[in-house]
């Protein structure tokens, strides 16, 4: 799956496009693949994303999953790869499981429970995202410059990517 953006008149510090490695979302619904298009749309949006040290954007990424890593593989527009980073997901497994657990949960309490319910589940959701975000800012330090909201959008696409139903 790969989608791209025009490149004309914007920063060069970001994404133009992202591909996932279909080895890594072979596994799917079509409720999982929607989610993977909108989180890889609202990155395309808007972004902050640089190579530590290097001014060659705007940039590719391919994202894969690959023997319990996250793989950053990142491009040139021209396709040139420019660096290919491996980051364990161990960091982030605990807060994904619990983020799961509460998107289910959240899911199930909009059917029936009463707002004040679903709003307390989704605050629950919004403090696992920003955890997991942050923990990708940490993870990404040294290698990748991102911004929060890319943080935020990324974490949401690799939910995306590692949720396989």
């Amino acid at each position: 799956m790969t989608t791209e953006v025009e490149s004309q008149d914007l920063p060069r510090a970001r994404l133009v496009a992202i591909t996932l490695d279909e080895k890594s979302i072979a596994t799917s619904n079509s409720n999982i693949e929607h989610e993977r298009e909108v989180a890889i749309f609202d990155i395309l949006e808007g972004n902050s994303f640089a190579l530590e040290g290097r001014d060659e954007g705007p940039y590719k990424l391919n994202l894969a999953l690959m023997d319990d890593r996250l793989v950053f593989v990142v491009s040139s527009e021209a396709d040139e790869v420019l660096i290919t980073h491996m980051l364990s997901l161990t960091p982030l497994k605990r807060i994904m499981k619990d983020y799961f657990l509460v998107c289910e949960s959240y899911y199930e309490a909009i059917r029936t429970a009463p707002p004040s319910r679903i709003q307390a589940i989704d605050m629950g959701r919004r403090g696992l995202h920003d955890e997991g975000s942050r923990t990708l800012l940490e993870r990404l330090a040294g290698k990748i410059t991102v911004d929060i909201d890319t943080a935020r959008r990324l974490f949401t696409l690799i939910c995306a990517l590692h949720w396989k139903g």
